[in-house]
């Protein structure tokens, strides 16, 4: 079995949209996540460009893939959730969309204090669009919280 399948998987049982928008992670590590969505027939808009939820759901997934490794192997169970989401669209998506994330620290940490504190913390992930020539076209920020949950 591949990675690539266990996510098509994942992806029809957790984010359906995945399988039919076929937006992916194509690097996750501590250094970055990267995401990718091509330009296609179901995720174009009237104006020739991809419909501006297939990126958002792109760019999530950036942040939100660090929002959820945050939480995993801890002592404690962590919940998480998106909070809040702030866009800018730089340019036409017209081809291949790119998605990068460097804030995996702030994840981490802010899953770490909600456990030490057992307060709501919050972490906000920047990531940064681009097109196959290396253009931005858009900038996303997707403020995530995380809470210690209470055990039974």
């Amino acid at each position: 079995m591949t990675k690539w399948f266990l996510f098509k998987l994942y992806g029809l049982r957790k984010l359906p949209l995945s399988v039919l928008t076929g937006f992916k992670i194509i690097e996750l590590s501590e250094t970055k996540c990267v995401t990718r969505v091509k330009y296609k027939y179901l995720n174009k808009n009237p104006f020739r460009s991809t419909f501006w939820a297939v990126l958002g759901m792109t760019a999530e997934l950036s942040t939100g893939a660090y929002a959820l490794l945050a939480t995993q192997g801890k002592d404690e169970s962590v919940a998480v959730i998106l909070v809040s989401t702030q866009a800018e669209f730089i340019k036409k998506a017209t081809d291949v969309s790119t998605f990068t994330c460097t804030d995996w620290h702030e994840f981490d940490t802010a899953a770490d204090k909600a456990i030490a504190t057992n307060e709501p913390q919050i972490a906000t992930g920047k990531t940064i669009g681009i097109n196959s020539a290396g253009e931005t076209i858009a900038h996303f920020d997707f403020t995530w919280s995380f809470k210690k949950r209470d055990q039974i």
